[in-house]
């Protein structure tokens, strides 16, 4: 990762540059069997689309408040990106009622209801699959993002400075993300490129969030993101350390 990435998104740019042909997040859904391997590539995409539906679709501006209700999956990681490339603040399980927009999984859609703002909803399906009908009042996220464009330019420079990312009730600005990511790398074991953490936590706390994408992001290595892990007797858990090289552990 290049010294003058001071966001998120530039992390991610970096890594791009650098190889992007390597996994960055690989997902496990024990609950459902579901297993997703996204390069750095095809995560660029979907964040790209992402931010793309944000800005475009959504008519998102830099210090808006995207209310994100959903679990540790990669299509939250995907999000959590677009928001750091449009300059958007991402709320992790934040309010819907104070926020401009709200990204709701299918178990929280009676909640989010409360945004008087544009409402999107994720089905979280295998495969990034559809609603089979889309919720009233709800933009289903699997519709709307395949047509939207490969490559993404803000329309307004993002500062560093600004609030990028809430988290139990703590604010970050993109730079703190960042610096606080790289510097926690270590504690986690993430020591540099090929470095592979599993993480079994939940995306509600900063340390979930830094275990799960921006400690491997920021220090090149890759996340095993693992939700329901608690249903993983230990011998299976021990088989998928082994099978995909997991260096570190979190959960």
């Amino acid at each position: 990762m290049n010294a003058t990435d001071r966001t998120p998104a530039d992390l991610l740019r970096s890594a791009l540059a650098a190889d992007p042909a390597r996994p960055l997040v690989t997902f496990y859904d024990d609950a459902t069997g579901e297993r997703v391997e996204l390069s750095v590539a095809t995560f660029a995409n979907w964040v790209a689309k992402t931010a793309n539906l944000l800005q475009g679709e959504l008519t998102a501006e830099p210090g808006d408040r995207v209310a994100l209700l959903l679990p540790a999956h990669w299509q939250t990681a995907v999000w959590l990106l677009a928001c750091s490339s449009v300059g958007v603040v991402a709320e992790v399980a934040g309010d819907p009622g104070a926020a401009d927009i709200v990204v709701s999984g299918p178990d929280t859609l009676d909640a989010a209801r409360a945004c008087s703002g544009e409402r999107v909803a994720l089905a979280l399906r295998p495969l990034g699959g559809r609603f089979p009908q889309v919720p009233s009042g709800f933009a289903d996220y699997a519709v709307e993002v395949p047509s939207q464009g490969d490559r993404f330019v803000a329309y307004a420079p993002v500062s560093p400075e600004e609030a990028a990312l809430v988290v139990a009730g703590r604010e970050f600005s993109g730079a703190e993300v960042v610096e606080r990511a790289r510097a926690e790398a270590g504690g986690l074991g993430l020591t540099g490129p090929g470095s592979r953490l599993l993480s079994g936590l939940p995306y509600d706390t900063w340390e979930g969030l830094a275990a799960g994408l921006y400690g491997p992001l920021a220090s090149g290595g890759s996340v095993v993101l693992c939700r329901n892990l608690g249903l993983l007797g230990e011998d299976a858990l021990a088989k998928r350390i082994e099978s995909e090289r997991v260096s570190a552990v979190a959960r």
